[in-house]
């Protein structure tokens, strides 16, 4: 299966999975799967966020997945139990698709390592 082809089939498993689990079986767009890894990544899945918080998960998850293409590395967890990285490397000028793209297969890579897929 060429590349390309292994990607698409790997997110649109991912975007299954977590929108059967996490939304009643509606599509998931890229945005709110970023959100549910930032909500695993900082493991306080039981409370309510305000919206500078879910801003704050956002950010996380692309730090998180960011982290093994040499972007970001993690730092610290502050006293309340929140990541911290550190920018190690500027990300380059992307279009929006080329974004997309990174961050489709950023997750996919995430999933993975986490062995939720194949």
């Amino acid at each position: 299966m060429a590349r390309d082809e292994l990607l698409k089939t790997r997110w649109e498993a991912i975007v299954s999975l977590l929108s059967n689990r996490f939304a009643d079986g509606e599509t998931l767009d890229l945005d709110a799967i970023i959100y549910l890894i930032g909500l695993q990544e900082l493991g306080q899945l039981h409370r309510k966020f305000k919206k500078d918080e879910k801003v704050n998960l956002m950010h996380i998850a692309i730090c998180r997945l960011l982290e093994p293409y040499g972007y970001y590395e993690f730092e610290y967890f502050d006293e309340e139990g929140w990541p911290h990285y550190k920018v190690l490397e500027q990300l380059p000028p992307l279009k929006a698709g080329e974004q997309s793209v990174l961050m489709k297969e950023a997750i996919v890579l995430y999933f993975l390592e986490k062995e939720v897929i194949d």
